[in-house]
């Protein structure tokens, strides 16, 4: 094995000793852990500024993008919010021991599906540094040890938030290796990470194409994908014009970096008043408005559309809207397009709504709500460690609950099986 893949496994190996004191380690330590955790953040902001200040300069001269540099800018709203996050997730029941369901049988064997940690979860993400505290936190509260691997342009908050998370179990008693943050960023730590399946439970990427299929493709340790966003709303025939201009515009110009926002805007023919209200506030806020060719005879400004905008995930204030003539053409788009995360209906017809809400199998389907809900924090997870877009063994915003697996605790007094 190479240097890399050394060090990686060293770090993977003490998360997998710390993984089997951490099953049994107690709510109450745990939550100490978080405790301190949010204290720490709010004590040593400065100096954690001071870190994310280096990052962004680097990141800046190197061009990262307008979106990749808003994931990386930690401010003190944000690491407010990081410690407030781990003072909901410390709030959370402890999953740990929960009865999921039990039952006797007639021989007398009692049965008890109980929750229990998955192990050794190791994350792998790009640019935001609050990954480092919404992962660490929900994989503590779960029972499980962390192995986290960020990118190598948030490197140096990252080892910022490090230290915090390491004398924060420290102090609440918990295991060396309960969270292991790589102080490296080689890309080769990426493929040792997806090959230590003798330490290594699951696997987590958050991040574009190129680093999940750089975790996937020679992967032996089980991965949950959380790749790209590509979000889409559909506005129907009929519908609430002032709601859906405030809902598309929250959808994309609140914050467009991110995996909620739309990218897909398909309207009803029927209503051209939505179209022009709603592309008119967007161009305002400075949104692109990509379209087909009816939009573009609709609205003013228009670029026209080529194949591949309905199937790019902009990250930005560029949207892709089309003109289709029935609900049903609308979801078909929906589903074609679709990377399973979150797809929106605007509509005051009732039927209409619950036909979408029953038919387009996306992890979450939205009535007239903002896309933008679709996070661990607004669902009231306290935060998330990703949103799946797999169908197993999670999917959609990912806390607490999924990071836990189950086992069977049967109890007898002597039975046989004959």
């Amino acid at each position: 094995m190479s240097d890399v893949s050394d060090r990686v496994a060293e770090r993977a190996r003490r998360c997998r000793e710390a993984s089997r004191v951490m099953a049994y380690s107690s709510g109450e330590q745990r939550n100490d852990a978080l405790r301190h955790t949010a204290e720490r953040l709010r004590t040593r902001m400065s100096k954690i500024l001071h870190a994310n200040a280096i990052d962004m300069e680097r990141g800046e001269q190197k061009g990262l993008s307008s979106a990749m540099l808003d994931r990386l800018r930690l401010d003190e709203e944000r690491i407010n919010d990081m410690a407030m996050a781990c003072e909901q997730i410390l709030a959370l029941e402890d999953p740990i021991g929960q009865v999921i369901e039990e039952w006797s049988r007639p021989n007398g064997l009692h049965i008890q599906k109980v929750r229990v940690p998955i192990g050794v979860i190791g994350i792998i993400y790009e640019s935001r540094p609050n990954v480092t505290i919404d992962a660490a936190s929900l994989c503590l509260k779960a029972g499980n040890a962390a192995l986290l691997r960020g990118g190598s342009e948030a490197i140096n908050s990252n080892l910022a938030l490090g230290e915090v998370l390491t004398d924060a179990c420290r102090d609440a008693g918990l295991p060396v290796g309960a969270v292991e943050i790589l102080d490296f960023t080689d890309r080769e730590a990426v493929r040792a990470m997806a090959q230590l399946s003798e330490y290594i439970d699951l696997i987590i990427p958050r991040g574009g194409h190129d680093l999940i299929r750089a975790v996937t493709e020679d992967a032996k340790v089980p991965v949950l994908e959380h790749e790209r966003g590509l979000t889409q709303i559909y506005v129907d025939a009929t519908c609430d014009v002032d709601m859906a201009v405030t809902l598309v515009h929250n959808a994309k110009v609140q914050r467009p970096g991110v995996c909620n926002a739309v990218e897909n805007l398909f309207v009803h023919s029927a209503n051209t008043n939505a179209l022009r209200a709603i592309c008119s506030d967007l161009q305002a806020s400075g949104v692109e408005i990509r379209g087909c060719p009816r939009t573009c005879k609709v609205v003013e400004g228009c670029v026209p559309a080529k194949d591949e905008d309905w199937d790019t995930e902009y990250l930005d204030l560029i949207l892709a809207v089309r003109v289709v003539d029935s609900i049903e053409e609308g979801m078909e788009l929906i589903r074609r397009h679709t990377s399973g995360l979150t797809e929106l209906i605007i509509t005051d017809n009732e039927a209409n709504a619950e036909r979408f809400l029953r038919e387009i199998d996306s992890a979450c389907v939205y009535w007239n709500a903002s896309t933008r809900f679709t996070d661990g924090g607004q669902f009231g997870f306290g935060a998330e460690i990703g949103i799946s877009t797999a169908k197993i063994h999670a999917r959609g915003p990912m806390a607490v609950r999924e990071l836990t697996t189950y086992k069977y605790v049967i109890r007898g007094d002597g039975q046989v099986r004959q």
